[in-house]
């Protein structure tokens, strides 16, 4: 496993407890060469139409996005025909499809090799003939690390694919240079859970629609950085974690890392933000639940949801499975909330479906005060960090997290 920025999506990530020379299936997806611009096609479509129509949202693929395409459907299977590609789309800087092996991938040379050979050799091929397409097959190549892959190779690429005798139109605008289409390494996704691969079909279908909505709704659908002052200093978030954490649970160490993790100006806990910012200027209420009010929670969510109702945007961490239930059940009524999410945002953010609408609707803002950092699978946050979100909604809402409690809110900050 290479080794990698923790604090970064990575394309060349790979799972230390997975062997990618064995069947499996997973989402892959690859970027072109950050020094292109668009070259495989542009968006394209109507968003209020239905799927199916011709005027859904989709991609008008360039010259060079058909032959990927192409490439993509035909030459993986050719030269391992044990590796079978399904959904796809390609998209205009990167691509995503399900790849299924079914039995362990072996070379035209009948060697074992693995998932990131295949992925060079599928590469190896679109660089060949994107030059071929833009006239620089014959240059010097500048150096070219967009094929390699996360483990070292066993056998050579693929063959070079056959180049179409006729030359499409390429547009004008291509780098001069002999640059790689595809940037260094790839992102996969093992589908291993129980519907989890559904979700990846579906998310690979409507990728033309989500992107066409983020492009129509740039306001709400990007990330806004340090955006939202939460008026919550180190020191108080020093003295609720010692308040409210058994000292097992919060020390010394703790507080190093927690303040690692943390976005800070002045002294100050910051969020970013993505979503409906218009929300932060009005009435403001925690949502937190607590184990000693169990017994409680249909009055709280009773509360909760009643001031909802009357005007108030609910705040919540959404960790707790009764947080949960007052937050969707605000969701399901129409009512806007603000979550705040346990990891910062990566530079390429893709909440759900769900949230992008609620986004686009108003009804949803979601802030963090984590830097985006890179978690390992089954990780879980520290009671320390949930605190800390729990705080962090106290602390923007102006409100104790008991106010449901009482007639008139305790003033907390």
């Amino acid at each position: 496993m290479i080794k990698t920025n923790e604090n970064t999506h990575h394309m060349g990530r790979r799972s230390m407890h997975n062997d990618y020379r064995l069947p499996g299936t997973y989402h892959i997806t690859i970027r072109v060469n950050d020094s292109l611009h668009q070259p495989l096609g542009r968006m394209a479509g109507n968003i209020s139409a239905a799927d199916g129509t011709p005027d859904a949202p989709h991609v008008e693929l360039t010259d060079v996005g058909v032959m990927v395409e192409q490439e993509l459907v035909s030459s993986i299977s050719k030269h391992y025909p044990m590796v079978e590609v399904q959904e796809h789309v390609v998209m205009p800087e990167h691509l995503h499809f399900i790849l299924v092996v079914h039995n362990s991938i072996i070379s035209a040379l009948g060697r074992q090799t693995h998932l990131g050979q295949v992925i060079a050799g599928f590469k190896k091929g679109c660089n060949r003939r994107y030059w071929d397409l833009i006239g620089l097959q014959g240059k010097p190549a500048e150096a070219d690390t967009s094929s390699r892959s996360a483990v070292p190779p066993q056998d050579s690429p693929s063959p070079r694919p056959a180049v179409s005798p006729q030359r499409p139109k390429v547009p004008s605008n291509y780098n001069t240079g002999r640059t790689p289409l595809f940037s260094y390494g790839y992102v996969d996704v093992m589908p291993l859970k129980e519907g989890q691969l559904e979700q990846q079909r579906h998310y690979i279908r409507n990728n033309p629609r989500n992107r066409l909505l983020r492009m129509n709704h740039r306001a709400c659908l990007q990330t806004q950085r340090l955006a939202v002052p939460t008026a919550l200093s180190l020191k108080a978030l020093h003295g609720y974690l010692q308040k409210e954490c058994p000292s097992w649970q919060f020390h010394d160490e703790t507080w190093a890392g927690l303040q690692q993790l943390l976005q800070t100006k002045d002294g100050q806990v910051m969020c970013d933000c993505y979503g409906n910012s218009q929300l932060l200027p009005q009435r403001l209420l925690p949502v937190v639940c607590h184990r000693k009010d169990t017994c409680l929670f249909e009055q709280q969510k009773e509360k909760c949801l009643s001031a909802a109702k009357e005007g108030a945007v609910l705040v919540s961490a959404h960790i707790a499975k009764g947080e949960r239930a007052i937050i969707d059940a605000a969701v399901e009524l129409g009512l806007p909330v603000i979550i705040i999410i346990d990891n910062g945002f990566p530079n390429i953010y893709h909440p759900s479906e769900r949230y992008i609408q609620q986004c686009t609707e108003g009804k949803l803002l979601i802030i963090s005060p984590w830097q985006y950092h890179y978690r390992h699978a089954g990780e879980t946050i520290s009671v320390a960090e949930c605190k800390t979100m729990n705080c962090v909604a106290q602390a923007l809402c102006r409100t104790k997290d008991s106010w449901w409690m009482n007639s008139t809110e305790l003033a907390l900050f």
